[in-house]
This record gives structure tokens, C-alpha cells and sequence, in this order.
């Protein structure tokens, strides 16, 4: 499990993005930052083992050693927590994402493709109580704003791929005869399905994507872009060495 000094590490420059969204309250921003950072880290844990509804305030104050008052004090309800962590995520993903765009802008979309999945890969092992918080709400449970906190999930992951694709037309890469929308719509599947079978072992379909080592993650992620490729690749491209082995 991560320890609260890692949390602290990993999310200094992200807790100061965080420290006014709409649903923290002033007593919580004028915490010091360490309490801050103890009080989020109780917090994704509580929520990435429990999920939504069988979260408990009082395991988290427990942990915490705070009165419970205090959560909602400083949050209102455990609803506007729970948006907190979600805004905290969303923005953890944009961030990783917003780099491999920058970092891989001169590439080949193909070669953007597999290093965006490549990506993910490495967010979940860095984050894995945040990406446990997004499983659970998928597949585990259901509460009144559960479709909209996908929803935008969604969209944020077709508004990351959909300028990716039209690049990749411009530029002769990727077929012109796609509709650019549902290019986005097929590749969102299977990025999100790749990284779920990682994570989750009856959804690996025995490829030993589950908790594989980097060689066979990188391995998978050649035959993935491959296909994704064989069906994309304008005729103009080269369908030679396989896209993700420029990575390295």
C-alpha cells in the first residue's frame, strides 16, 4: 500500500492545483499541507477497497485520528469528498496525458498510440488505488451520479484521442474514410479493455496480461497497435516494424 510520504511526493504539485475546487470548503485549504495530503490519502484508500456507498466516514476518522465532524467541516458531506478524490484523479490523468501528447507530437500516430497505452500502463502502477477507485464505480456498484462521473471519463478520453486521429489524417497516417468520432469511440475500447485486463484477472482472457512484467506488457502492446494499425494505416504508410518498438 502507499504510504503517506509517497502520496506526499507524488501529488505535491497536483494538491496545489486541488486546493480550491467547488467542493472543498476554506477550512480545509487552510489546512496545513501534510494534514491535507493525510487526509486525501484516508481518503482514496477508503474509497478504492470500499467503493462509493460502502465507504465509511468513520473508518477514515478512525485512521486519521480526527473527530468526524471534521470530514464534513471541511468537505460538507461524504458526496463532495468523493468529488474531490474524482477531480483529484481526472486530474492526475490529464496531467500524464497532457506530457505524452507534448512528448510525442513529431511521432507517428501509431507510435503515439502505443505510447499513450504504454502510458496507462505506467499511471496504474504508479496510482493503483486511484484506477481501483474507477473499477470499482464501473463494475462493482451503482449510486445516483455514477453515470455522469463516467460520463466524463468518457469524453475526456475521446477529447485526448480525437484530435490524435484528425493529426494522423492530416499528416497521411490514418485513413481519411474514418469517421474521426467513432476512430475515437473503437480505440477508447480498446485502451480501456487493455488496462483492465491488467489490472483484473478473469478479464485477461489468458493472454498474461494480468500483472505481466514490462516485456510481456510491451510485447502485448506491439500486437495490440499492430492490429489497431492493419485496419487504420492509410495505404500510403509503411506497415513495417511494428509501431511500439520505436518506443525504446
Amino acid at each position: 500500500m502507499m504510504t503517506t510520504r509517497s502520496f506526499c511526493a507524488e501529488n505535491k504539485t497536483v494538491r496545489n492545483l486541488m486546493k480550491n475546487t467547488a467542493y472543498t470548503r476554506p477550512t480545509f485549504t487552510k489546512l496545513a499541507a501534510d494534514k491535507q495530503d493525510r487526509i486525501l490519502d484516508a481518503a482514496i484508500d477508503e474509497f478504492s477497497r470500499w467503493g462509493y456507498e460502502k465507504a465509511s466516514i468513520n473508518r477514515m476518522v478512525g485512521r486519521l485520528g480526527i473527530a468526524k465532524g471534521s470530514i464534513f467541516q471541511y468537505f460538507g458531506s461524504k458526496k463532495n469528498l468523493y468529488f474531490h478524490i474524482f477531480e483529484h484523479a481526472v486530474s492526475l490523468v490529464r496531467r500524464r496525458l497532457k506530457r505524452v501528447k507534448a512528448e510525442t507530437e513529431g511521432d507517428d500516430f501509431f507510435v503515439r498510440l502505443a505510447k499513450s497505452l504504454q502510458a496507462g500502463i505506467h499511471f496504474i502502477r504508479r496510482h493503483p488505488r486511484i484506477y481501483q477507485i474507477y473499477l470499482k464505480m464501473l463494475f462493482q456498484e451503482d449510486f445516483p451520479f455514477r453515470a455522469d462521473l463516467l460520463r466524463t471519463i468518457r469524453l475526456f478520453s475521446m477529447d485526448y484521442l480525437r484530435p490524435m486521429i484528425e493529426a494522423g489524417m492530416v499528416r497521411g497516417e490514418v485513413r481519411r474514410d474514418f469517421d474521426p468520432e467513432m476512430a475515437a469511440f473503437f480505440l477508447d475500447a480498446v485502451l480501456d479493455r487493455f488496462l483492465q485486463a491488467y489490472c483484473v484477472a478473469y478479464m485477461d482472457s489468458g493472454l498474461g496480461l494480468f500483472q505481466a512484467n514490462e516485456e510481456v506488457i510491451q510485447a502485448r502492446i506491439e500486437d495490440c497497435v499492430e492490429m489497431v494499425k492493419l485496419g487504420m494505416a492509410a495505404s500510403e504508410s509503411s506497415l513495417g516494424e511494428p509501431a511500439a518498438k520505436q518506443i525504446t
